[in-house]
C-alpha cells in the first residue's frame, strides 16, 4: 500500500470527509475545554456530566422515538440540569462541589439505566454510547461546527476572565470578576460540547477527546496559551490518525481516536523532558548517587 493510498485515498469518500470534519471541529473546542478541566481539577466532574446525559437520551427516546433532534435536546437538558443542580447544591448546602457532582451523577445515571431498560430497542442507542465518527450526518457536522465555533469565540472574548478564574479565582472575585458566572458558563459549554460529540464519540468516549490532549499538553507546557495550542494540535492530529486507523483496521472510530490519544498521553507521561516518568526516575537515581557519594 502506497502512502497516498493510506493517507489520501480514504478521504475520497463523503462519509470519511464528514467524519474528519466533525472530529476536527470538536478537537478545537475539546482541546480548549480539556485544559480548563485539567487545570481546575474538574476531570471527574466532566466524566459525571458525560454520563448524566443518558437519562435525557432515554427519556426523549421514550417520548418522541428515535428522533435525532429530540435525543440531542434531551441530552442537553439532562446535562444542564446536572451542572446547575450540582452548582446550586454546593453553594446552598455544606456539600462540596465534587460530592455534589458525584451525587447528581449517580442519581441521573441510575435514572438513565432504569429508563434504558424500558426502551423497546437498544440497537441504535449504542451509537450514542460509543459514537460512530464515520456515520455522522451533515446535520451532525453543522451542530459540531456551531458549538465549536461558539466555544472558540467565548475563549477569545473572555480569555482574561477564564485565565484569572482558572489560576487565581480569589483575585478574580476581588477585582469584581463574576467567578460563579464564569464557572457555570464553563460547565454549560462542556455540556454543549459533550452533546455535540454524542454521534461522533458517544457518551463513553467523548471526554477522552477533551481530557487526553489536555493532560498530554500539560506534561510539556508551563505556559497557559501554549498549553491550549498544543492540546488542540494533539487532538487534531490524533483525530486524523484515529479515523485512518479505524478505516484501515476496521476498528470502532471513536475508540480508535481515543487509542491514538492514549498513545500520545503514554509517550508524554514517559518522555516529557521536565515532567515525564523517565526524567523523574533519572533525577531520583542522581539524588541517590549524590547521597552515597557525600562525605559522612
Amino acid at each position: 500500500m502506497s502512502l497516498h493510498d493510506f493517507l489520501v485515498a480514504p478521504f475520497a469518500y463523503e462519509f470519511m470527509q464528514r467524519g474528519l470534519l466533525s472530529a476536527a471541529v470538536l478537537s478545537l473546542s475539546g482541546g480548549l475545554l480539556g485544559c480548563i478541566l485539567v487545570l481546575r481539577r474538574l476531570a471527574l466532574m466532566g466524566d459525571a456530566l458525560s454520563h448524566s446525559l443518558l437519562p435525557g437520551i432515554a427519556l426523549a427516546w421514550l417520548l418522541f422515538g428515535p428522533s435525532t433532534t429530540a435525543l440531542f435536546v434531551g441530552a442537553l437538558v439532562a446535562g444542564l440540569l446536572t451542572a446547575l443542580g450540582s452548582a446550586l447544591l454546593s453553594r446552598l448546602t455544606r456539600v462540596k462541589e465534587d460530592a455534589a457532582f458525584g451525587s447528581m451523577f449517580i442519581v441521573f445515571f441510575g435514572a438513565g439505566v432504569a429508563l434504558v431498560s424500558k426502551l423497546p430497542t437498544r440497537l441504535n442507542l449504542t451509537h450514542f454510547l460509543f459514537g460512530n465518527v464515520l456515520g455522522v450526518s451533515a446535520s451532525d457536522v453543522r451542530l459540531a461546527a456551531v458549538v465549536s465555533g461558539v466555544t472558540v469565540l467565548i475563549f477569545a472574548v473572555f480569555y482574561r476572565a477564564i485565565l484569572l478564574e482558572t489560576f487565581d479565582p480569589v483575585f478574580h472575585r476581588a477585582i469584581g470578576g463574576r467567578g460563579g458566572l464564569v464557572h457555570f458558563g464553563f460547565l454549560a459549554l462542556t455540556v454543549l460540547n459533550l452533546v455535540a460529540a454524542l454521534q461522533t464519540m458517544g457518551i463513553v468516549l467523548a471526554l477522552g477527546l477533551f481530557l487526553l490532549p489536555a493532560v498530554s499538553a500539560y506534561l510539556w507546557c508551563d505556559h497557559f496559551f501554549r498549553m491550549l495550542l498544543l492540546s488542540v494540535a494533539i487532538a487534531l492530529v490524533s483525530s486524523v490518525a484515529g479515523i485512518l486507523v479505524s478505516y484501515h483496521a476496521g476498528l470502532a472510530s471513536g475508540a480508535a481516536i481515543v487509542l491514538c490519544l492514549g498513545v500520545v498521553f503514554v509517550g508524554s507521561a514517559l518522555f516529557s523532558p521536565n515532567y515525564g516518568a523517565l526524567y523523574r526516575f533519572r533525577q531520583y537515581l542522581r539524588e541517590r548517587r549524590g547521597v552515597r557519594n557525600s562525605p559522612n
